[in-house]
């Protein structure tokens, strides 16, 4: 099997031309689409046609950890946000909160309240994304749908034309609220140590309280398309509570002081696949429950909870993988923060059966309960009193050491670790990002999914599309899960003759 995999590593082929090998016994979904960054799944069958194993591959690489070296800690926030175009506001503020830890400085009361606005605005706009033109389509549109129409034309085609315009429209608006306050919504430029760089104008305040309201809308109303065209289809509800799609792992996610989910600060809170808590710990002690693993056929490594040990790609009660992203934090926590997100937390467990939800495709569903929440924690936000305040940074004055800071990103919980000399210059960065984080349970998904779907060697578009829906789940960021520790990134060349037979081999590990 080990030859098997490397095989696959050296022999690329588009997908449209991806096919069933009689004699290699082989498929190769490459590229897999609709997500962020570049990734391929190998799938290999046994005599009798069935899944014997499936692997996703994930062959970029990422030196954010090496470029960093030598750089002044207060770059970190615009360096990091270069990693991804999609989820930039995820890593400025984990690496502003950094700051403050390396700093040990406190933000002042408004300048956490504009970050927290702004982080649960960029919340709602991503997860928007993801349900309407990533995942979505596969609902939507239809999950063996032509390749074509499995996109955002297709969505509108479904839902109508005024729905495209309130998804687009929606988004723009919420977008221009982190460009007012970051300068640009890609790359924003807000977070400073001990506070942000801009306040709210009093004379602004109302379009952002109407824009909140708004989102509130959009947001309920996004649960309603999600009951109206997912949950009320029999058929879909048979495929997201099937064995093909579901795992019982551990789940993490970021919890206030009474156990709800929030995304912009508080403590990890780790529950096994019974939902029992079983660790619980601030964001400085990560390195004592976080580790590590690493796999020949991924440059992805492979985290896992580290008092219990790396134990394979299992799942049960004793295993040591762990999930994060909407469907985890639900399940890590006891409840939602606000009242409508609340509701929607109640009626997502009582329709599919108690605490945990172990359904890979649920992520869909709780995604939206997410959205709620982040809408309706913008409400409270513009309108608290202290969001219009003066006092937007404190200037830190101690000597900069070690900081460790943790935020809920869209697909889950991301750590940014830096260490810097007395200069205030980077000596080690590490990042352990949400998909890393999910990427045990993701091959498991994949190779679940594969497993269950194909028999007998028959496959079609439809169904590997259908594969690809046990990663798509997660909403994955391959671009920023790729890096190596403490910085050397494994390559490998090989040189194969006009037979494609193996001549010779260089690695660096």
């Amino acid at each position: 099997m080990e030859k098997a995999v490397k095989d696959a590593f050296n022999q690329g082929s588009a997908r449209a031309n991806a096919a069933y090998e009689i004699g290699r016994r082989r498929f190769m979904v490459d590229p897999i689409t609709r997500l962020e960054g570049h990734g391929k799944i190998d799938i290999f069958l046994d005599e009798k046609g069935d899944v014997e194993r499936a692997y996703m591959q994930v062959p970029e690489l990422r030196g954010f950890e090496v470029f960093s070296i030598g750089r002044p800690a207060e770059d970190m926030p615009q360096i990091t946000s270069r990693i991804c175009g999609v989820c930039p506001t995820a890593h400025h503020m984990a690496a502003t909160k950094c700051l403050d830890d390396l700093y040990k400085v406190e933000p002042t009361p408004t300048g956490r309240k504009i970050r927290e606005l702004v982080y649960n605005t960029f919340m709602l706009e991503d997860h928007a994304l993801h349900f309407f033109v990533l995942g979505g389509p596969d609902f939507i549109v239809g999950p063996e749908a032509p390749a074509a129409e499995r996109n955002i034309v297709g969505v509108i085609g479904k839902v109508g034309l005024d729905a495209g315009k309130k998804v687009i429209g929606t988004r723009r608006r919420l977008r221009e609220l982190i460009t007012y306050f970051g300068g640009k919504v890609v790359h924003p430029v807000l977070g400073l140590p001990g506070g942000v760089s801009k306040g709210l104008n009093p004379a602004d305040l109302p379009k952002f309280k109407q824009l909140a309201a708004d989102a509130v809308e959009f947001a309920t109303w996004t649960l309603d398309v999600l009951k109206r065209i997912v949950l009320g289809n029999p058929e879909y509800v048979k495929m997201i509570t099937s064995e093909a799609f579901t795992h019982k792992t551990c789940y993490m996610g970021t919890v206030d002081d009474r156990n709800r989910v929030n995304f912009y600060d508080g403590q990890l809170r780790v529950v096994d696949c019974n939902g029992k808590e079983i660790f619980k710990f601030p964001p400085r002690q990560y390195l004592d429950f976080v580790a590590e693993h690493v796999e020949p056929w991924s440059y992805m490594k492979f985290t896992f909870l580290k008092p219990r040990g790396w134990k394979e790609f299992v799942e049960g009660p004793d295993t040591s993988i762990y999930a994060v992203a909407p469907l985890a934090r639900l399940n890590a926590a006891d409840g939602m923060a606000t009242p409508l997100a609340q509701a929607a937390y109640e009626d997502f467990y009582k329709t599919l059966g108690g605490k945990p939800v172990h359904h890979t495709l649920a992520n869909h569903w709780a995604r939206v309960i997410e959205m709620i929440q982040a809408a309706e924690r913008m409400q409270e936000l513009v309108n608290d009193p202290e969001i219009t305040g003066t006092e937007i940074r404190r200037i830190p004055t101690a000597v900069p050491q070690e900081g460790v800071g943790v935020v809920e990103a869209p697909r889950g919980t991301l750590f940014h670790h830096y260490r810097t000399d007395e200069r205030g210059l980077i000596t080690m960065a590490n990042m352990i990002v949400a998909t890393q984080n999910n990427s045990a349970r993701i091959a498991m998904s994949v190779e679940r999914a594969a497993k269950g779907l194909i028999k007998g060697g028959k496959v079609t578009e439809g169904l590997l599309n259908k594969v690809e829906m046990a990663f798509r789940a997660y909403d994955p960021c391959l671009g920023c899960a790729t890096h190596s520790l403490p910085g050397h990134l494994p390559i490998s060349l090989r040189i194969f003759d006009h037979k494609r037979e193996l001549v010779q081999e260089l690695r660096q590990d």
